[in-house]
């Protein structure tokens, strides 16, 4: 968010937090001397301040060690890479989770995790105060005073997530409070949700319709409609719906239960309403699916002659993120500190070769390191070109999927197809070859290219090659053999940070919307209609690829003919869509526990190619990166010990102790 950007705003409830006495991070304590507060809150430029470091708090999901979207099993870091401060999210996949001091742990702010009590503290005195602030009109300070609600519901949601019951923190407690009052209790998740939903909805009349340019970031009706699907979305799927499988002995001090053990489908309706709307309110407003408007890059040009619309295509999906600002974003975060952060846009990055030229200079290596990999299972997850899983379309052969070959020659007439997405005459493997245009826009791979550094790179993952292993460092490499480049902006150079493309990392964008109307509807109505299938059409075509009842009844191309016509069936085909369009952008960790399917699809190998490989016959073999461990006691994070012992009245997540 641009408002977050001034450093001198990051300031100000700094010296909130440190006059607040407390007996835990969750306390929400006024000073005595409530002259200088009002001092505080005197003018416009401090009170500005005072929502910047709210905002402040928002999760640093572009940070590589502090991320949540290496949860799951899209991501694999540095092998090396074992220390507490390091590839944090994937220390939890590896079954390092800790009670003593939880991974990114945000009801304390652990190893990681922000401060999120904290956040909604300073937002419960932001609220009691802006109304002090002399040289503001009565409409700013009902948009500043709903966006501080805004974001105090979502830090509540946020918590929520990771811990399930959580404390209500809904109001300032002054130091005379009763210590009865101070050290309070885990609501019951369905509680949670209730306030939560009723806060965000207190706070959506009075938000600006669409934020202003100078304003990008900022909450607006658009992010907070979307979000509130999002919320609702969550409530009505089955880990927090009548999980009594997971939670049916997980109980209050009173003997309730803290999850209900009553399923109730009309949630779902609950959150196709919310996500109709938001998707409503998102397109009146000119917000639209991401499609590439400017022209194509220099050494791309003659591709785009011999396989436009192809190449349009491939453009649309290769940009949609790293286009700064583009309409299909409803919510994004820039509040990213480009001078110390190593983010996921450079710790995916390839590293410009020698030999590239860049501005008439050899690029140096520094924000481009090859740290994080995609998994084998991403190469697998992506679908063919006619939109079916490697495994249900009957024209990909599984049994030679591993089998070397050689690409046609640029003057053959079947590379017209490949032009501009693999190069001509080189040695590759068939599971690289017939896939839809996302695999080709994310991934980088042996034959394939790598936009970067304001040039094509022909990309060799093999060691000593152009994206492989190399002899001036043995541990900046790709260690899968398979790059991610859905973060990387073509024009990203390395050597200095200023030569970096900046853009918003994506929290909710129209594609997912959309998605989740599918899912929504699908989950309340007893078997998909016209109008699932459509909902998920809407990306599949954008993918170019076809829609779902088309290549499902089709015998000849779908194993298993007819699929999307059963609840169970589009249910996975939904979740297999939201794992592709969404890939990397920290949805499928998410989607997997919703369904309570976390424990058994993430606690497989991670495998990869030998990256010590220099040729197809010594690199295309399989093996084993590392060992993985997700349980269901991970899919709550465990409250901190310091917390549990300084209040008498929290009960610790199942399993931890």
């Amino acid at each position: 968010m641009k408002i977050i950007k001034t450093v001198k705003r990051i300031l100000l409830l700094t010296w909130v937090t440190a006059v607040l006495p407390s007996c835990s991070d969750y306390l929400n304590v006024v000073p005595d001397n409530t002259l200088t507060l009002a001092d505080i809150f005197s003018v416009k430029e401090e009170a500005y301040n005072a929502l910047s470091k709210i905002y402040s708090y928002m999760p640093a999901d572009h940070d590589t060690h502090a991320t949540t979207w290496s949860l799951g099993d899209e991501y694999i870091g540095r092998l090396d890479m074992n220390g507490n401060g390091e590839l944090r999210a994937i220390r939890i996949m590896r079954g390092l989770q800790s009670v003593s001091s939880p991974v990114l742990g945000t009801w304390s702010g652990t190893e990681g995790g922000k401060k999120l009590y904290e956040a909604i503290r300073q937002t419960n005195v932001f609220i009691e105060n802006i109304d002090r602030v002399a040289d503001m009109n009565d409409t700013e300070k009902a948009d500043w005073k709903a966006q501080a609600k805004f974001l105090k519901a979502y830090y509540h949601f946020l918590l929520l997530q990771k811990y399930g019951p959580i404390v209500i923190s809904d109001r300032l407690v002054s130091p005379d409070t009763p210590p009865q009052e101070l050290f309070v209790f885990r609501s019951k998740v369905e509680d949670c949700f209730d306030y939560i939903i009723g806060l965000v909805n207190e706070a959506i009349p009075d938000l600006k319709e669409r934020a202003s340019a100078n304003d990008l970031g900022s909450v607006d009706k658009i992010a907070a409609m979307a979000i509130r699907a999002r919320i609702l979305f969550f409530r009505a799927s089955p880990f927090y719906n009548g999980n009594r499988e997971y939670f049916g002995d997980f109980y209050d001090f009173d003997g309730e239960p803290f999850f209900s053990a009553t399923y109730d489908r009309e949630k779902w309706k609950a959150a196709v309403d919310a996500i109709e709307e938001a998707i409503t309110v998102a397109l009146d407003n000119g917000k639209d699916l991401y499609a590439y408007e400017k022209e194509p890059y220099l050494y791309d040009r003659d591709n785009f002659e011999d396989n436009e619309e192809r190449m349009k295509t491939f453009y649309d999906l290769r940009m949609m993120i790293v286009d700064p600002w583009n309409r299909e974003l409803l919510w994004g975060n820039s509040n990213i500190n480009f001078g110390s952060d190593g983010g996921l846009a450079q710790s995916t990055n390839i590293r410009l070769p020698a030999g590239y030229i860049e501005g008439g200079q050899v690029n140096v290596t520094s924000y481009s390191w090859q740290w994080m990999s995609a998994t084998f299972k991403m190469l697998e997850r992506y679908y063919t070109e006619n939109g079916l899983p490697i495994d249900e379309d009957l024209t990909f052969d599984r049994g030679k999927m591993f089998n070397i070959v050689y690409l046609p020659g640029i003057e053959d007439p079947m590379y017209y197809r490949m032009s501009g997405l693999m190069q001509p005459g080189v040695e590759t493997i068939n599971l690289y070859l017939n896939r839809e245009l996302r695999f080709y826009a994310h991934l980088g791979f042996t034959g394939g290219y790598w936009r970067g550094h304001i040039t094509r790179i022909n990309t060799m993952m093999y060691a000593d090659k152009d994206g492989g292993l190399t002899s001036t460092s043995s541990t900046d490499y790709f260690c899968t053999g398979i790059g991610i480049k859905k973060f990387v902006h073509p024009e990203s150079t390395s050597g200095n940070w200023t030569r970096q493309i900046r853009y918003p990392y994506p929290i909710i964008r129209l594609a997912d919307l959309y998605l989740m109307k599918a899912e929504a509807l699908n989950e309340y109505l007893d078997a998909p209609t016209q109008e699932v299938w459509d909902a998920v059409n809407i990306v599949r075509r954008r993918a170019g690829i076809p829609n779902v009842e088309t290549v499902w009844s089709d015998p000849n191309l779908a194993k298993t003919p007819d699929r999307h016509k059963t609840k169970d069936g589009m249910r996975d085909i939904i979740l297999h869509e939201r794992g592709v369009e969404l890939a990397f952008e920290g949805s499928r960790f998410w989607d997997m526990l919703r369904h309570k399917r976390a424990a058994s699809e993430f606690s497989t190998p991670v495998w990869g190619w030998t990256h010590t490989g220099i040729n197809a016959e010594t690199f295309f073999i399989r093996e084993v990166k590392q060992s993985r461990k997700f349980t269901i006691t991970d899919c709550l994070w465990p409250i901190s010990i310091d917390e549990m012992n300084t209040n008498a009245n929290l009960k610790q997540n199942p399993g931890w102790r």
